[in-house]
């Protein structure tokens, strides 16, 4: 049946090979994960100078260090005499420079070639010309966030446009202060499942009363199969015996600030496309990073964010971590579920959205666009 021949009730999926052939996972990654905007690293991971860590965007490997000024600075990670991996570790900290173990090429920190094996025997060489190749950077929410493209799209228009569109109003994130907030826990998750398939299970809810009961509980309005993310502007408010977002609705830590009375006892959910999701509950802050690797394997990273207080004070967070660390292994699961079918003949021209899924329909639209060039 095609799409022109469905119910009304009903709209059409990409087809199944969109999640398992690698040349449209390669498009994907050089029209969309290379082309705009990605959140590669915590800023405060790499807190002191000299701190490196390394970042697959798209096709490549993006080296992202902080300078002897404090500043963050992000380059392709090849070297620029034969092309050899300058880093081969996904973190790490040097003094002053960064060497290529192949011949001792050696770079600054701000990416100036600053020395090479005869190197005063070739005078015509301009350090600038032969620095690393540099990738833009910039920080927001505590995060650096980076673009391949030689001119990057607006963040305003792209970013923070996804947040507004979202939330109604971008400047309802900043009640969260969230580049002020501490790492309380981070898990990584290997995820045997097209990046798609997440994006797609994060945004919708139809499946939040069959795989998860603790969600439900503390959120009893996704039990009815509609997402916080088909309302623009809406978070789904707390059960009424629930005093915190936790695993057993049991007290959390300190409210942020910041919050409003209308933010309070609400959870709201964003996906800045094409790779993050962003949480938002009282007293913490969850940020999701999807790394791409293939068509059907995608690492994520979770980083559950509080107040500095509540860090240094020590207070167990492990209830607030458990609650949504279970709905990931849920969701993972999930996804893992469908990826094994997405070559089937059964899933050759795709599936169907019922209406509460119908948004997500707009995220296919979003990929076709850029994967059409």
């Amino acid at each position: 049946m095609t799409a022109a021949e469905l119910p009304h009730s009903l709209l059409a999926t990409l087809p199944g090979h969109h999640y398992t052939d690698p040349s449209i996972f390669a498009l994907e990654q050089s029209r969309i994960f290379e082309a705009g905007w990605f959140c590669a690293v915590r800023s405060a991971d790499l807190a002191e100078p000299g701190a490196f860590q390394t970042v697959q965007v798209g096709r490549e490997s993006v080296l992202i260090a902080r300078d002897r000024r404090g500043n963050l600075n992000a380059f392709l990670n090849v070297c620029r005499h034969r092309g050899a991996r300058l880093c081969t570790e996904e973190t790490g900290q040097v003094q002053r420079s960064l060497q290529c173990p192949y011949h001792a090429w050696t770079y600054g920190l701000d990416g100036k070639l600053i020395a090479a094996p005869n190197l005063g025997g070739m005078p015509d060489i301009d350090p600038e010309e032969y620095g690393l190749n540099r990738v833009h950077l910039r920080e927001w929410l505590g995060y650096a966030w980076v673009c391949l493209a030689e001119e990057p799209p607006s963040f305003d228009d792209t970013v923070i446009a996804d947040v507004a569109q979202r939330l109604g109003d971008a400047g309802e994130l900043d009640a969260y202060d969230i580049a002020a907030l501490e790492l309380g826990e981070r898990i990584r998750y290997d995820v045997k499942a097209n990046w798609k398939q997440i994006i797609e299970n994060f945004m919708e809810c139809y499946h939040c009363a069959t795989i998860h009961p603790e969600l439900t509980e503390v959120l009893p309005e996704f039990a009815d199969g509609f997402a916080a993310q088909y309302y623009v502007g809406h978070g789904a408010e707390f059960g009424d015996d629930v005093r915190g977002f936790t695993v057993d609705g049991g007290d959390g830590v300190q409210r942020l600030p910041g919050v409003a009375e209308h933010q309070d006892r609400r959870y709201y959910a964003i996906t800045v496309r094409p790779q993050v999701f962003i949480n938002l509950v009282p007293d913490h802050v969850i940020i999701h990073r999807m790394f791409p690797l293939t068509a059907e394997r995608t690492l994520v990273d979770c980083d559950w964010l509080y107040l500095p207080d509540v860090i240094a004070s020590g207070q167990d967070l492990s209830r607030s971590v458990e609650l949504f660390h279970r709905v990931n292994q849920q969701d993972f699961d999930a996804c893992e579920r469908c990826q094994l079918a997405m070559d089937s003949r059964s899933y050759a021209s795709g599936g169907v959205l019922v209406p509460s899924e119908h948004h997500i329909a707009e995220f296919h639209d979003w990929v076709r666009e850029r994967l059409a060039g």
